[in-house]
């Protein structure tokens, strides 16, 4: 009788797979990269913005699922092992690029004068505005651009929470943050996201 061939629909099914694989049956490892190809190669092409590197980090995050497989010991969902896989490996392709578009975001954090006010414009809720400039292919790019210049860790945390819509304590889980950090960077990222839209798109506030 020959060995059945699975389909993954859930991670119920991905947890058999990932167990045949550790068993020895490789023929497990063509279910899982069926499953979770799209996401890995998807979430690669939003950390690297190119697709060839993309192909290449999916590529190694499947190599490592079927070297490393015996290590895989449950704790967390194998799409959260996996995601971190992709994010640890898009993180170190970043950080190997030039830094010289890297910003800091300490200038767009608020600031306050002694009485309590904003000494500039009042932070205001972004994310409405973003999702009326993504509608325009111009506006599209300049995000892109706008979160290109953004540290890979800060990068990594916008992707995820914003790009993939991962909860934050999961992609607190992913990169290894704790939730107040991620919070945290995610603020600022906003912040410096905002400020670098308004300025490309003409609608600075003094």
């Amino acid at each position: 009788m020959s060995e059945t061939s699975y389909e993954p629909q859930s991670e119920v099914d991905t947890h058999v797979l990932i167990q045949r694989l550790q068993a020895g049956h490789v023929d497990a490892f063509a279910g899982l990269f069926e499953h979770y190809s799209p996401q890995i190669y998807r979430q690669a092409v939003h950390f690297l913005g190119n697709e060839a590197e993309a192909e290449e980090v999916m590529q190694e995050v499947f190599l490592t699922l079927y070297e490393k497989a015996s290590t895989f010991r449950g704790e967390a969902a194998l799409s959260t092992w996996l995601y971190r896989l992709t994010a640890n490996t898009s993180i170190s392709r970043l950080r190997r690029r030039s830094r010289q578009q890297e910003v800091s975001l300490e200038a767009y954090l608020p600031q306050f004068s002694d009485d309590g006010h904003h000494r500039e414009r009042p932070v205001r809720d972004w994310s409405d505005d973003i999702e009326r400039t993504m509608v325009r292919e111009e506006s599209c790019q300049l995000l892109r651009e706008a979160i290109d210049k953004l540290r890979p860790l800060d990068k990594a945390v916008v992707v995820l929470s914003d790009l993939e819509e991962l909860p934050q304590r999961e992609t607190a889980d992913i990169l290894g943050l704790s939730l107040a950090a991620v919070k945290a960077r995610l603020h600022r990222a906003h912040l410096f996201l905002r400020s670098q839209l308004e300025t490309s798109l003409g609608n600075a506030t003094v």
